[in-house]
């Protein structure tokens, strides 16, 4: 060999080292019979090889043949055939030295060197590590959705759990309301039936939509609604309880006082509104949405209120109750009579009507 393609050939490698060590992953420098020319410290240390144990050294021979891995032959016998450049090639394996690690591989080819030869760039990304986090990472994520379902296992359990004692409480106060000779004690118990019936109802929607806090209004109501005509309209008294409400949900806390309201209302309407009963009385209970404000209202087309009629506007239980349930809700109350009928509407923050010009 003469003095020039030696000296080119020690440039060669000694460049190839510089550019070698500046890199900080572990880092292979082969010829194209995937003999060994440079490999950088890092490389080194990573496998526990010594300095000395690299330079001419085919690849699969190292470590007396530890090296011989089916990935790599793949990947560099195989893949490099049609390619330059393999980015991010997989490959686990127990090392000889430093036992179980995973590593992307990535793989360049050199072409045209002033040798005539191809050279090939191997690079070690070591994700031992990063892989432990992920499978830790998805373990916990698989634990931490266990729980969420054992979460609504149980919530759902409790909600039939309440629901059947909710109707358990309903059904002695109608056992009572039975009983009683008090016609006064009598509607009463037959109330507070009802509002227990307004509480359960809710408990059902939860436990029949899956979801543990939000209720969609619209079914609710009208499954409330039909409750109470079930419980106050018989065949002697033509009446019908009419529901309109928009799209929307509530939180089920909100959802109950909202029932209530309804349900006290509703009672109300029945019981005060048609003191005539062969007039076909008809209620209305109508919900809009608009955004986080919203809007519920009971009217009917009875008799009207005025100061002198029906029982007192203040007082009374019922009254009372509409008053204190709209404060939690952060609504306000307002009524609007006139002989056509009344109408008692409740109204949360700044609700405008969408239909308003």
């Amino acid at each position: 060999m003469s003095a020039s393609i030696f000296d080119k050939i020690e440039d060669v490698r000694s460049l190839a080292q510089i550019v070698v060590e500046t890199v900080r992953e572990p880092l292979l420098v082969l010829d194209d019979r995937l003999t060994i020319l440079v490999a950088s410290h890092s490389f080194h240390k990573t496998f526990q090889i010594g300095a000395d144990d690299t330079p001419g050294k085919q690849l699969f021979s190292l470590d007396k043949g530890g090296w011989d891995i089916p990935a790599l032959h793949l990947l560099l016998e195989k893949s490099l055939v049609d390619k330059t450049v393999v980015e991010g090639f997989l490959v686990e394996q127990d090392f000889p030295r430093i036992g179980h690690r995973i590593f992307l591989l990535h793989a360049r080819k050199v072409l045209g060197t002033d040798l005539g030869h191809s050279l090939i760039l191997l690079g070690f990304e070591d994700i031992t590590e990063r892989r432990a986090i992920e499978q830790e990472k998805a373990g916990l994520q698989l634990r931490t959705d266990d729980l969420l379902k054992q979460k609504e296992m149980l919530l759902r359990e409790m909600q039939h759990r309440i629901v059947n004692s909710l109707q358990i409480i309903a059904s002695i106060l109608m056992l009572k309301a039975r009983a009683v000779t008090s016609e006064e004690t009598r509607q009463h118990l037959q109330d507070a039936h009802r509002r227990v019936m307004s509480v359960a109802a809710v408990q059902e929607h939860l436990h029949s939509s899956g979801r543990a806090d939000m209720i969609e209004i619209g079914p609710y109501l009208e499954k409330l609604c039909s409750s109470l005509a079930e419980s106050m309209i018989g065949e002697s008294r033509p009446a019908t309880i009419e529901v309109l409400a928009d799209t929307g949900f509530a939180l089920s806390a909100d959802a109950v006082s909202l029932g209530l309201i309804v349900t006290e209302l509703v009672i109300n309407a029945l019981k005060y509104a048609f003191p005539d009963q062969s007039k076909v009385a008809t209620v209305t209970v109508r919900y809009e949405a608009n955004g986080t404000d919203w809007k519920l209202s009971v009217s009917d087309n009875g008799i009207g209120r005025s100061e002198n009629s029906g029982p007192p506007i203040k007082g009374g239980l019922g009254t009372s109750l509409v008053k204190a349930l709209a404060q939690q809700l952060d609504a306000k109350v307002e009524t609007a009579s006139s002989p056509a009928g009344m109408r008692v509407s409740v109204t949360h923050a700044t609700f405008v009507s969408r239909n308003a010009a």
